[in-house]
This record gives structure tokens, C-alpha cells and sequence, in this order.
């Protein structure tokens, strides 16, 4: 049986013994059902990780840290996923599926065709969500890095972001000229992919990241549904550019 690995929000040094916050403890316990004795693995996000050995006091779970262990997963570049918010709960499998792909930033737009709309404690409750969601991917995935979750923005303060950095970034649309593969540059080491929502980008959407210098790409000749175009995208960037 693989040994179980948690995220634990405290920082995290090597042999030492900490008292597991209350949910993870929970889990590890309740859910899971582990015993005194088991071996398990945390991390704290900041890279690497440690092994340990569970232990328990009534509903209380401790930890015995090892020596740390310097394993990264993560690609040899950088991508970012900003993603037109999808109705219902198809964010949770792209959120799911980015960390496994290894997504260093996913970027929730509020576009104009999204029928989500969130705001408020509703919103608040949401990114919650989403964060637990890239905890448990991570833990399952073996990343030792959390993939950062921003709060959700209208493209425009998405495009006014990119312009600051020293990235690539393409649109997806299924009429655009050009594709992938073509659009790729040798050098680029930092790659952002804006993905619309089931609507797709308005006509003004467009027109703003054209002006802002987003290309257009277009991936095949079958047009995706949301939740597959950003996660194909990240797939196949990372296999070009042989950054898995």
C-alpha cells in the first residue's frame, strides 16, 4: 500500500515532533483509519518533503519527523492557467487535473459569457474550496508544491498582469489561424494559456488580448469543451517543450 502523504500548513523542519493541526489529524485517523506506527509523509508546500511516523493521543495525531527529502516534481517550466469560470463544479476537475499536470498558477477569470457569478461569503466559501481541492491533488499526485490559486479577476486585470512579466501567453479559439506547435516559441520558459468558458471569449474579450499581444491558437479540428482545452493545452505545451 502506498504510504498516505498529507500537506500540513506549518512550517516543517527535520526531526522534529509537532502536533497535527485538527483536520488533518481527522483525516488521517477518521477517514483513513491509520494507526499509531504508520508511516506517513508531510510537506508544507516550500518544497521537499518528510517522512514520519504517526502517532496518537485519543483524537489527537502527532508526528515524528524524519530527516528531510529533497523531491520535486514539478516541470522544468513555468505554466499558468487562466480559465474562464465554468458553471456547476467543472472548476473542481480542472483545479484537480491542473495539479496533476503541474500548473504552477491557475487564474479564475470572470468573463463576460460566465454563468458563475461569485461575490461576497459565497465567493470567499468557493476559494476554499478550490484550495482544499489543489491540497488533496497534491497530496495524491506526489507534488511538493502547491499550485497557487488567485482570486478571480476580470481578463483585463488578467492581461494588465501578463504585461509585466516575461511570458508567452495564447489564447484558445477554435477559428484561429494558427496552432500550438506553430505558435511555441524555442525559448520561452514561461507559458500562460486563457481559456473562455463554455461561451467561449466575447468578441471584446478578443479584441483585448489581441491588443495586449496574446496570440490566438487553435488546437485541433474538434472544438473542446472548457474543461479540456486548458488541461490538453498544458499536456501537450509541456511534451513540446520537454518540460515534463
Amino acid at each position: 500500500m502506498a504510504t498516505s502523504r498529507f500537506y500540513c500548513p506549518l512550517p516543517l523542519t527535520a526531526h522534529q515532533s509537532l502536533e497535527l493541526p485538527a483536520e488533518l489529524a481527522h483525516h488521517a485517523l477518521r477517514v483513513l483509519r491509520l494507526k499509531a506506527g504508520a508511516e506517513i509523509v508531510l510537506f508544507d508546500g516550500r518544497g521537499g518533503e518528510y517522512p514520519a511516523i504517526l502517532q496518537t493521543e485519543g483524537k489527537k495525531g502527532y508526528a515524528e519527523l524524519g530527516a528531510q527529502r529533497l523531491v520535486e516534481v514539478e516541470l522544468s517550466g513555468e505554466i499558468t492557467l487562466a480559465q474562464g469560470i465554468p458553471a456547476g463544479d467543472k472548476m473542481d476537475w480542472i483545479i484537480e487535473k491542473a495539479v496533476e499536470l503541474g500548473v504552477q498558477r491557475l487564474i479564475p477569470i470572470t468573463a463576460q459569457r460566465s454563468v458563475l457569478q461569485l461575490s461576497g461569503e459565497r465567493l470567499e466559501k468557493r476559494q476554499r474550496h478550490w484550495r482544499s481541492i489543489a491540497q488533496s491533488a497534491s497530496e495524491q499526485c506526489g507534488r511538493n508544491r502547491l499550485m497557487a490559486i488567485d482570486a478571480p479577476m476580470p481578463l483585463r486585470a488578467c492581461l494588465e498582469q501578463a504585461d509585466s512579466t516575461a511570458r508567452q501567453a495564447l489564447f484558445c479559439h477554435p477559428e484561429a489561424q494558427q496552432t500550438l506547435s506553430q505558435a511555441l516559441r524555442a525559448q520561452t520558459r514561461r507559458l500562460m494559456f486563457l481559456i473562455g468558458p463554455e461561451g467561449g471569449w466575447s468578441d471584446d474579450e478578443q479584441a483585448l488580448a489581441r491588443r495586449h499581444g496574446i496570440e490566438a491558437i487553435q488546437f485541433g479540428a474538434r472544438v473542446l469543451r472548457t474543461e479540456t482545452a486548458g488541461l490538453a493545452l498544458v499536456a501537450a505545451a509541456s511534451a513540446l517543450q520537454s518540460w515534463v
